[in-house]
C-alpha cells in the first residue's frame, strides 16, 4: 500500500501544479444538463458527500463498527475521513482551481471522502475475510476505485468538478488512507 498511496500522492501534486490558479480549460458539463432520473441519482450519491449526509454516513459506519466490537475500525472511519477531507479542504486555496466563478475545486472532497470511506470498508472487510496480500488489495482497490468513479461522475454531472478535479480526490484518498491506517493501527495496540 505504500506504493499505491506514494504515487497517488505524486499525482495529487502533479494535478495541483499543473492546474494551481486555472480556471476552466476543461469540458464542464452544463450546470442543468443532467435530467430526469439520473439527475436524481446524481444528487443522492452528491448528498452522501454534503455535511448532513457525510456526519449520517460517519454515524452509521463507526456505530455499526463500534457496535461490532470493531473498534479499531471505528476509529480509523473518523481519522481516514477526517484526515482526507482535512486535506482536501486545506489544499483547494493553495491550488486555488475555480469552477462557475469563485467555487473552488480542486481536489474534489466528495470523491476524495467517497473514496476514504470504501477503502476503509474493503480494508475491514479484508481482514474480516481473511484475504490474503493480492486478493485484500485487488477488493481494496477494486472497490477504491468504483466508489471514486461513481462520485466522480456525480460531480462532473452535475458541472460541480472537472474531471481532473476528481481525480485528484481520488488520489488523495489513496495517498492519506494507507498511512493513517498504520497510524491508527500503532496508536490502538497501545490501548
Amino acid at each position: 500500500m505504500g506504493v499505491v498511496a506514494l504515487l497517488a500522492a505524486v499525482v495529487v501534486l502533479v494535478q495541483g501544479f499543473a492546474y494551481a490558479g486555472v480556471s476552466g480549460g476543461e469540458w464542464v458539463a452544463p450546470v442543468y444538463g443532467l435530467r430526469g432520473p439520473l439527475r436524481d441519482v446524481a444528487l443522492a450519491i452528491d448528498f452522501l458527500g454534503e455535511p448532513v449526509g457525510s456526519t449520517i454516513v460517519l454515524v452509521v459506519l463507526v456505530g455499526g463498527f463500534w457496535w461490532a466490537g470493531r473498534r479499531r475500525s471505528a476509529i480509523l472511519v473518523l481519522a481516514a475521513a477526517g484526515v482526507t477531507v482535512g486535506l482536501t479542504t486545506l489544499l483547494k486555496p493553495l491550488v486555488d482551481r475555480t469552477i462557475h466563478g469563485d467555487y473552488l475545486s480542486y481536489p474534489s472532497g466528495h470523491t476524495a471522502f467517497a473514496t476514504a470511506l470504501v477503502f476503509v470498508l474493503a480494508l475491514a472487510a479484508a481482514e474480516r475475510l481473511q484475504l490474503g496480500v493480492v486478493a485484500g488489495l485487488t477488493l481494496v482497490l477494486g472497490t477504491s476505485l468504483l466508489a471514486g468513479a461513481v462520485m466522480g461522475w456525480t460531480e462532473v454531472a452535475l458541472s460541480a468538478h472537472y474531471l481532473t478535479d476528481t481525480i485528484g480526490g481520488f488520489c488523495t484518498a489513496l495517498a492519506v488512507v494507507p498511512p493513517t491506517a498504520w497510524a491508527v493501527d500503532r496508536l490502538t495496540s497501545r490501548l
